[in-house]
């Protein structure tokens, strides 16, 4: 999993591929995460019985597994940023940023414990590792699937590039037609085709339907950005649509909600963006050397 490793260098300062804790490893854990998120639990749906079904099928002691796990890896992994003394010319982590947050500041809700620090980087990781991986399958998906396509953003990224070995992030802002291919992918494969529930707060109607306080709410990017009324042929991957198109992934252009909007939008969008393109940009750096060498 390149992405666990990446987030793990911008969350921890290093990469702990391989790290053993409890009895698995941090990537094993990572995926037991993601298969509890998509599983079915009865107290979501009867918060005051529901946990008699989730012990009866077993999904209570699996949660609460995976939670010892993730909760003895992250006090470990803080443990280490509290007894570790940065030079100055080391850059901080994430963990020392919150770490100094909670010692410089105290909240309306009350200092940043460990407890917070840890459900903040709980967040990171299952909202960061597969959303970002799901993007660049897709967008390699769609451009092995539209040759000419390719073969645009592939000269784009080696002329931008030339002979250095691989791209970095300095050049991204150099690669206009990645940015594009960047953009759509998400528009037609949103990595969350539904986005984080939502609980309405006030007495709304929407085309007949009364929907009243504390409705959970199901939006639909998936259906959104496949919308005829706001996109040309919406089924077709093209990045050229976002030419001369303003739409942009910030939550401001409702037609394109790749990352949501409002106060629950995804805090992660720069740093998934640029992710997505750094990869696809030296995945395609790396295909399009290996056809100049045959």
């Amino acid at each position: 999993m390149h992405m666990v490793r990446v987030i793990c260098r911008v969350a921890f300062g290093k990469s702990y591929k391989g790290r053993e804790f409890d009895n698995g490893r941090f990537e094993e854990a990572v995926n037991e995460a993601f298969a509890m998120l998509g599983g079915f639990s009865g107290t979501h749906f009867f918060p005051y019985v529901g946990w008699i079904l989730d012990k009866f099928t077993g999904l209570h002691g699996r949660l609460e597994k995976c939670f010892q796990q993730f909760d003895d890896f992250y006090q470990n992994v803080i443990d280490e940023h509290l007894n570790y003394e940065r030079t100055k010319s080391e850059q901080e982590d994430i963990i020392d940023v919150l770490l100094k947050v909670g010692r410089d500041h105290t909240g309306p809700g009350g200092p940043l414990t460990n407890d917070y620090i840890k459900a903040i980087l709980l967040d990171i990781f299952l909202g960061g590792v597969d959303t970002t991986t799901v993007t660049v399958v897709w967008a390699m998906t769609e451009l092995v699937k539209n040759p000419e396509v390719m073969k645009k953003v592939q000269d784009e990224v080696r002329c931008s590039v030339g002979k250095k070995g691989k791209v970095v992030e300095a050049v991204l802002d150099q690669l206009k037609f990645l940015k594009m291919v960047v953009k759509e992918t998400p528009r037609l494969h949103p990595p969350a085709p539904l986005l984080h529930p939502r609980e309405t707060m006030h007495h709304f109607t929407i085309n007949g339907y009364e929907i009243y306080p504390k409705t959970r709410v199901q939006v639909n990017v998936y259906a959104i950005g496949r919308d005829p009324k706001y996109w040309k042929n919406p089924e077709e991957f093209m990045p050229d649509r976002f030419m001369d198109n303003s739409n942009d992934y910030k939550g401001t252009h409702f037609e394109y909600l790749p990352f949501g909007a409002g106060r629950r939008i995804c805090p992660a969008i720069y740093m998934g963006i640029s992710m997505v393109a750094l990869t696809l940009a030296n995945l395609l750096y790396a295909l399009s050397g290996a056809f100049l060498m045959r």
